[in-house]
């Protein structure tokens, strides 16, 4: 067993397929074949089940990509501390983010990271919340950027930049124009939710217990798991939902849904940057998170707390 044996085993658990494997790391499918074979005859398991059309993790496969990915991280600390005692920031670090920061947060901030540092590869895991947080203290990732606040002490969070939700409409609905409605407006219309472990469920839950009101108060219609479902849905008129303000800006400008505010139900919430408390930062995390604030204008110092 070696590293490079099993950065192709996480590569073909990741991409489901040994010829998308191969494309990945430039090796041809019966090399991929012949690596995972040796890694299954040195453990005397078997760890990639073939199927039809694509291919999966054994229990003991699971198992070795928990590891595998953990030692591959540690692989790339070690080059990322010694290029930094030669003084240059170069490494390969890797982030995960929730739904709405991973598509219109993070990106251009990784690519402006990317050109000022040339040398650093990022790659970035995206999720809801729950997963990432997961993914947090799993070592997968060395920060995550999240949309609620963790329960988990072993985590500590830091508020990263503030995001408006606001209850979205389509267009031709009754609503459709208006600044605002009542909270008791909404208990009987067709509403849209996303999934257990979203960040902007949890906001929306929060939001109402204040009130006074749970959920199942609510005409739950569906429930999703992407902020593109949901907006496709309100689209096609299946309901409405409560969304990030940043996700549905492009639809709003071209006039297929309106977003309004529902009286008083606080719907502002945090972006939480989220790493492991007692976990020893690479050298390339304090620039990339000093380069996420600077690009939200809201500079970290060192006397910044974390909050647990």
């Amino acid at each position: 067993m070696d590293l490079w044996q099993l950065h192709i085993f996480c590569k073909v658990v990741e991409l489901k397929s040994f010829s998308r494997a191969g494309d990945a790391v430039r090796l041809s499918q019966p090399t991929i074949s012949s690596h995972i074979k040796d890694l299954e005859e040195h453990f005397g398991l078997r760890l990639i089940d073939r199927l039809a059309r694509r291919v999966e993790p054994t229990k003991a496969g699971q198992l070795l990509y928990k590891h595998a990915r953990k030692i591959l991280a540690l692989r790339d600390e070690t080059e990322t501390a010694l290029a930094d005692f030669q003084g240059s920031v170069k490494g390969q670090l890797v982030i995960g983010g929730s739904t709405i920061p991973s598509g219109y947060l993070l990106p251009p901030i990784i690519g402006n990271f990317c050109k000022a540092y040339p040398d650093v590869k990022i790659t970035l895991l995206v999720g809801d919340t729950g997963e990432v947080l997961q993914k947090v203290l799993d070592l997968d990732v060395e920060l995550g950027i999240v949309g609620a606040r963790a329960e988990n002490r072993q985590l500590k969070q830091v508020a990263l930049v503030k995001d408006e939700m606001r209850l979205v409409v389509p267009c031709g609905h009754k609503w459709f124009g208006q600044k605002s409605i009542r909270l008791e407006q909404l208990l009987d219309e067709p509403l849209i939710v996303r999934e257990p472990g979203s960040g902007t469920l949890r906001s929306f839950e929060k939001s109402l217990d204040r009130q006074g009101y749970r959920l199942e108060d609510f005409n739950i219609i569906a429930r999703m798991g992407s902020t593109l479902a949901v907006c496709q849905a309100i689209k096609s008129k299946v309901g409405v939902s409560v969304l990030s303000s940043l996700a549905v800006h492009q639809d709003v400008a071209e006039g297929r849904l309106w977003p309004l505010e529902i009286e008083k139900l606080h719907l502002e919430r945090q972006f939480y940057l989220t790493t492991m408390a007692n976990r020893t930062q690479s050298p390339l995390v304090r620039p990339f998170i000093n380069f996420l604030f600077e690009s939200f204008n809201n500079p970290m110092d060192d006397s910044t707390t974390m909050e647990e």
